[in-house]
């Protein structure tokens, strides 16, 4: 009796770390904005902390940041990356997001307000998993396109 419990317990690690990896694997866990590497635009919130965890079956997203008056960001998704959109709280540019995994280490990010598309991008982790690089193309208030690169650090 011990060793089929035993078993089973093993088994369900197994599955439960799968499954963990599976929904988010290399995205997941806290992320530190790195100034230095990053190509911010001027003018806009700066993210300077990002969380990817789980959040039942689905992941839950928490970005940090300050915005361009130096007041604190904050905003939260939480969704799965399938590609559709799940609405965003605390986010005055945005309502909803939505994420695909394109490979094990990319997803393709798609920021809308009131339904209509207002930004694009990638978010990238490195193969050795330290380091996640976001590229975004957002129209600013004017209708200009900017872009950002912020380069991230595993914490």
């Amino acid at each position: 009796m011990k060793a089929k419990t035993s078993l089973l317990i093993v088994v369900v690690c197994f599955v439960s770390a799968a499954v963990c990896f599976a929904q988010g694997g290399p995205q997941m866990g806290t992320w530190k904005l790195n100034e230095a590497k990053s190509k911010l635009a001027p003018g806009i919130t700066k993210n300077t902390s990002v969380v990817y965890e789980a959040a039942g079956d689905s992941i839950k997203v928490t970005v940090d940041g300050t915005n361009p008056d130096g007041t604190p960001a904050h905003n939260e998704w939480t969704g799965k990356f399938d590609g559709k959109d799940y609405p965003v709280t605390g986010d005055p540019n945005s309502d909803s997001r939505s994420y695909k995994e394109t490979n094990a280490n990319t997803l393709d990010l798609t920021i809308k307000k009131e339904g209509k598309v207002t930004g694009t991008g990638q978010i990238v982790v490195s193969p050795d998993g330290k380091m996640r690089t976001v590229t975004t193309t957002t129209t600013d208030a004017q209708g200009k396109k900017v872009k950002n690169v912020s380069v991230y650090d595993k914490q």
